[in-house]
């Protein structure tokens, strides 16, 4: 028994609900020693025991039921009991207490999810998919997470892993052969199964850049010159007015976020200032905050109208080569146009009128698909890290072609898919450090 498992921990794992039910949860050694202090006899496994809960004195504390998981068929891996109460907090926290004093501590933040993946029940890209469910912020969102909760992510990842590996054996075995006089690193195969490897992985990839959005939301940077209708954009699509809208320049100073559900798909919609120069400066403090909004967002919409459209193309020098970019011909109702969308220069355009809403469904739809709308039931969440890890993978794997195709150094070559496993390894937690799995806990809830 480890370090981290060898005490009892104990949480309030949820509070009383609409129906006042509440529970304490408790892991580790001694739950089957507090669980029989608690019923007074040895519980039955996996059964629902009716107690009376009582104080070290024998007054009574509450009534409600017991249940006691002996490891390893637990969620933690652990003996795991669970105590439902009914009442008030007050009454949980008593019963906490009183758990405390037969044995148990309190548990930190994430301790119990902790405990299941140090003991094997889950991978790392599991256990922060508990986390992402509980906090989902759209019915999309939670799918997902539950699918990676399921396992769906870490089956891929391990997918590409065992070519990654099988890859590694291949190359690793034709450095230790120099003698022989046939190049192995001339072998077709080699280069075949790089290439097999890079596209498994690209696939992988942008499923996870999916599944990111799907988890923390599409962000779309609302950009343009002043006066070009953002602001009304954002009220039209948020279906209010949190924006000020102000026929003078540079009403809008600051970043202004709204976060919004599209038929449970969330976006969180970041209106920026006007894009120009300025000598007033809190306005180009605001086009400077626009520009940093820029760098986060999955999605640069510019807003603009068929006077200005063509000039205004160049503000989209300002965005990130990885950010997708909208166009939006604001103002059709005054200028007699009807609304259409097309692909020109890279990128979607559409016109529409913020002001009347004609052309907007439009805009929601492609926002929505953006935003892994539609993926299927195999779509899973994922988490920045995880896009950060492959991404890694990619440079690595990138590298390692163009040394095996101009070099033919298999050491270096084989170093940079040693790099590369290992970064992937880091997703599931096969390779991972105390700093990275504290921070990854401790954003849990305690309880969980």
């Amino acid at each position: 028994m480890s370090d981290h498992t060898a005490e009892t921990i104990a949480a309030i794992a949820s509070a009383p609900g609409a129906a006042g039910v509440g529970v304490v949860r408790v892991s580790g050694p001694k739950v089957p020693a507090i669980a029989q202090t608690l019923l007074g006899r040895v519980p039955q496994a996996r059964h629902a025991h009716f107690a009376a809960f009582r104080d070290a004195a024998g007054a009574l504390l509450d009534r409600g039921l017991l249940l006691h998981f002996p490891a390893p068929a637990s969620y933690t891996g652990e003996h795991v009991l669970e105590l439902q109460g009914h009442g008030s907090a007050v009454l949980l926290d008593l019963l906490l207490r009183r758990v405390c004093e037969l044995g148990a501590r309190l548990a930190r933040p994430g301790e119990f999810t902790e405990r299941a993946f140090l003991n094997g029940k889950l991978d790392l890209a599991q256990a922060e998919a508990v986390a992402d469910l509980i906090a989902a912020r759209s019915q999309a969102g939670a799918r997902a997470a539950l699918q990676s909760m399921e396992g769906v992510f870490s089956r891929k990842v391990e997918v590409l892993l065992q070519l990654l590996i099988a890859l590694r054996v291949h190359i690793e075995a034709a450095i230790d052969f120099p003698e022989e006089e046939i190049d192995f690193l001339a072998d077709p195969g080699i280069g075949q199964q790089l290439q097999v490897v890079r596209s498994e992985l690209a696939e992988l990839l942008r499923e996870a850049q999916r599944g990111l959005r799907l988890n923390d939301g599409l962000r779309v940077a609302i950009i343009g010159r002043p006066n070009a209708g953002k602001s009304s954009l954002l009220n039209a699509l948020a279906g209010s007015d949190r924006a000020i809208v102000n026929a003078a320049a540079g009403t809008t100073r600051d970043v202004l976020r709204e976060s919004l559900s599209l038929d449970g798909i969330a976006l969180e919609l970041a209106d920026t200032a006007g894009l120009r120069e300025t000598d007033d400066e809190v306005e180009r403090e605001g086009v400077r905050r626009a520009h940093g909004e820029l760098q986060r967002a999955d999605v640069a919409l510019l807003v603009t109208d068929a006077e200005h459209a063509i000039a205004d193309l160049t503000l989209l020098s300002a965005v990130p080569a990885s950010v997708e970019r909208l166009v939006l011909i604001n103002k059709i109702d005054r200028d007699h146009a009807h609304a259409h969308h097309e692909s020109r220069e890279g990128a979607l355009w559409l016109w529409a009128s913020a002001k009347t809403g004609e052309g907007l469904d439009t805009l929601r739809e492609h926002l929505k698909r953006l935003a892994g709308a539609g993926s299927g039931e195999g779509a899973f969440s994922a988490r920045r890290r995880h896009v950060q890890a492959l991404e890694q993978v990619q440079a690595h794997l990138d590298h390692a072609a163009s040394v095996l195709t101009h070099s033919r150094a298999g050491e270096l070559a084989a170093e940079e898919l040693r790099h590369a496993q290992h970064a992937l390894g880091e997703i599931t937690g096969s390779y991972s450090s105390d700093d990275l799995l504290g921070a990854i806990f401790g954003s849990f809830c305690i309880g969980k």
